[in-house]
């Protein structure tokens, strides 16, 4: 893999990575903190909402860190796909496609980058690189991608119970 191909492969881990981190962060220290996200959790039918607020911001800031240094691929890549599946399937379900209508380009897009990289492995610089471990290739890819649809498919099936809305009458 020669220079380029290793540079444009660190901007795009590296801007994917402090997105993510940057969401992490804001499920925590955000306007409402973890108490807030739970709440928000809760109303999107992903309960309990403070167990998945705590989970997410850490697999955020987790997944976001390891992607910038490019370690331990494809478990960022993995855990990056799981990620937008489950906001695909809560959050931005039935919205349509468009992000500014709260629709689900935005997570597809993240998603589909993630497991590119996945697919390619983190490149030259990179921590994997640097310790001998070779982790793109099909293989690999298809591991990060199964595992993500499985985590985020798995997640919406076992915990969202959508809120049931009292009607007033």
């Amino acid at each position: 893999m020669d220079n380029k191909v290793s540079f444009g492969l660190t901007l795009i881990r590296v801007a994917l990575g402090l997105m993510l981190v940057a969401h992490g962060l804001n499920k925590v220290f955000g306007k409402g903190g973890i108490q807030g996200t739970a709440g928000w959790f809760e109303a999107l039918g992903l309960r309990p909402g403070y167990f998945h607020a705590c989970i997410a911001a850490a697999t955020e800031i987790g997944a976001g860190l390891l992607m910038c240094v490019g370690l331990l691929f494809p478990l960022p890549s993995a855990a990056f796909v799981g990620l937008m599946v489950t906001a695909t399937l809560t959050d931005h379900r039935g919205k349509g496609f468009f992000v500014f209508k709260g629709g689900w380009e935005y997570t597809a897009l993240i998603a589909v980058i993630a497991a590119a990289v996945g697919f390619t492995g983190p490149g030259r610089w990179s921590l994997d690189h640097a310790a001998g471990i070779h982790t793109g290739g099909w293989g690999w890819g298809v591991a990060a991608v199964l595992v993500g649809l499985v985590a985020g498919i798995g997640t919406v099936a076992v915990f969202r119970r959508p809120v049931v809305r009292e009607n007033p009458s």
